[in-house]
C-alpha cells in the first residue's frame, strides 16, 4: 500500500512538471510521504496554481486571486537610431564624476567634521 501511494505522488510530480512547473519548485516524494518538508509541498502547490492561472487554459476553475499570475514575455523593438542614442547616455547607476575632487576629505579612520 505504501509503495502505491508513493508511486501516485511521483506521478503527480511528473504531471506537474509536464504541465509547466519548474523542477526547482517541485518537492521530493519523501517530503510529503514522511511529512519532512511540508513547506516545499506548499510551494509546489502554489507554483502549480500560478502556472494554471497564467496559462488560463480552463483547467483551473477556482478563485484566480489566490495565485499570482506569472510574468509574460514583453518584447520591445528599437530602431537602430534609438540604439545609437542610448550609447551616448551615461546611466544613473554609473554615476558621474563631473566636478568631483578630494578637497576637504579627511583621512581614513578620522571622524567626519560637521560644522
Amino acid at each position: 500500500m505504501a509503495f502505491k501511494q508513493m508511486e501516485q505522488i511521483s506521478q503527480f510530480l511528473k504531471a506537474a512538471e509536464t504541465y509547466g512547473v519548474r523542477t526547482t519548485d517541485i518537492f521530493q516524494t519523501v517530503d510529503l510521504w514522511e511529512g519532512k518538508d511540508m513547506a516545499a509541498v506548499q510551494r509546489t502547490l502554489m507554483a502549480l496554481g500560478s502556472v494554471a492561472v497564467t496559462k488560463d487554459d480552463g483547467c483551473y476553475r477556482g478563485e484566480p486571486s489566490w495565485f499570482h499570475r506569472k510574468a509574460q514575455q514583453n518584447r520591445r523593438g528599437f530602431s537602430e537610431e534609438q540604439l545609437r542614442q542610448g550609447q551616448n547616455v551615461i546611466g544613473l547607476q554609473m554615476g558621474s564624476n563631473k566636478g568631483a575632487s578630494q578637497a576637504g576629505m579627511t583621512g581614513y579612520g578620522m571622524p567626519r567634521q560637521i560644522m
